[in-house]
C-alpha cells in the first residue's frame, strides 16, 4: 500500500502561525491581568483553576497556567498530533510569560461589569485566533475529547459541566457576585471565540427542492450573484426524480433568497444551515449587473 506523504508547512506559514498565536496568547494575557484578575473575576477551564490557586497561594498565575496545562500537551500530542501539541505548548508558554509581566500593571477599570465584558472580549479574540491557527490555550478541550471517548457525553457537554463546576467554585474562593460575573465573562468570551473563528461574514448553506428549480436557480444567480449547483434526488415515498438546488450565501442575503424562492414556488422545500467555512468551488459571490 502506498504511504501517504504529509506536506510540511513552509517557513512563511510557520512564521505566520507563530506570529498569530503570539498575538492571541498576549491578548488573552491582557484580558486576564488587566481586566479580570484584578477584579477577582475568573475565566473557565484550567485558567480559571489557575487564577483561584494563584489567589489562595500568592504564587504566580503564569506558573500555575504552565504547570497545570503541561499534562495536556502530552495528551494533545497523542490524541490530535504533533503540530497541534507544539502550537499549544508555545501558546501556553507565551500566555504564562505575558501574565507574569503584566501582573504589576494596574487594572484599567475598577468597574467590575466593564472589566468582565472587556476581559471576556480580549480572551475570546485571543483564544479564537489561537484555535484558528491550530493551537489551544487551555487543556479543558483536550480533556473533554478524552472524556468523550470514555463516556456517552459529547465534547460540548463535558466542557460545559467542567466549566460550570470551575466557575461556581469562584463563589467559595472570592464572593458569589464574583462567581456570577465570571459566568458573564465566560459567556462573552465563548461568543467572541465563535465570531473570531467563523468571522462576521457567517456563511449559510441552502438546500431547495422545487419543480421550478430552473427559475429559482436563475434568480439566485442573477439577483444574488451566487453560484448554484443542481443535485439529483429521488423521493423516498413517491420514487419521483427531484432536482435539488444547493448554494452558499451569507446571513445578510437570507431574507432575499427566501423572497426569491417564495416568488417562484411558495410550496418549495427550503432548508438553511450555518456553516463555519467555505473554500474553493464556485461559491464566491460575483457582481450583480
Amino acid at each position: 500500500m502506498k504511504q501517504i506523504q504529509h506536506k510540511k508547512l513552509t517557513k512563511g506559514k510557520i512564521a505566520l502561525r507563530v506570529l498569530l498565536i503570539t498575538i492571541g496568547a498576549v491578548m488573552m494575557g491582557v484580558g486576564l491581568e488587566i481586566f479580570l484578575v484584578p477584579n477577582k473575576v475568573i475565566d473557565g477551564g484550567i485558567v480559571g483553576i489557575s487564577i483561584m490557586l494563584s489567589y489562595i497561594s500568592g504564587w504566580s498565575l503564569g506558573l500555575f497556567i504552565f504547570i497545570l496545562n503541561l499534562p495536556f500537551f502530552f495528551i494533545g500530542y497523542k490524541q490530535i498530533g504533533k503540530t497541534f501539541a507544539l502550537s499549544t505548548l508555545y501558546g501556553i508558554s507565551v500566555l504564562s510569560v505575558t501574565t507574569t509581566f503584566l501582573h504589576p500593571v494596574p487594572a484599567i477599570t475598577q468597574d467590575v461589569l466593564l472589566a468582565t465584558v472587556f476581559g471576556g472580549i480580549f480572551i475570546g479574540i485571543g483564544v479564537g485566533i489561537v484555535i484558528r491557527y491550530g493551537g489551544s490555550l487551555d487543556g479543558t478541550e483536550i480533556l473533554a475529547i478524552l472524556f468523550n471517548k470514555k463516556t456517552p457525553f459529547s465534547v460540548g457537554e463535558v466542557i460545559m459541566f467542567l466549566n460550570l463546576f470551575i466557575l461556581s467554585s469562584a463563589g467559595f474562593v472570592f464572593t458569589w457576585d464574583r462567581a456570577m460575573y465570571s459566568l458573564i465573562a465566560y459567556f462573552v468570551a465563548y461568543k467572541t471565540i465563535d465570531i473570531t473563528i467563523t468571522g462576521l461574514d457567517e456563511s449559510k448553506s441552502v438546500w431547495i427542492i422545487s419543480e421550478n428549480y430552473d427559475l429559482i436557480g436563475d434568480s439566485i444567480m442573477n439577483r444574488l450573484g451566487r453560484g448554484v449547483t443542481f443535485l439529483k434526488g429521488e423521493g423516498a415515498y413517491s420514487g419521483d426524480d427531484k432536482k435539488v438546488i444547493f448554494c452558499v450565501i451569507n446571513r445578510l442575503e437570507e431574507a432575499k433568497l427566501k423572497e426569491i424562492v417564495t416568488e417562484n414556488d411558495p410550496s418549495a422545500f427550503l432548508a438553511v444551515a450555518d456553516i463555519a467555512e467555505v473554500r474553493g468551488g464556485r461559491f464566491k459571490k460575483r457582481d450583480i449587473h
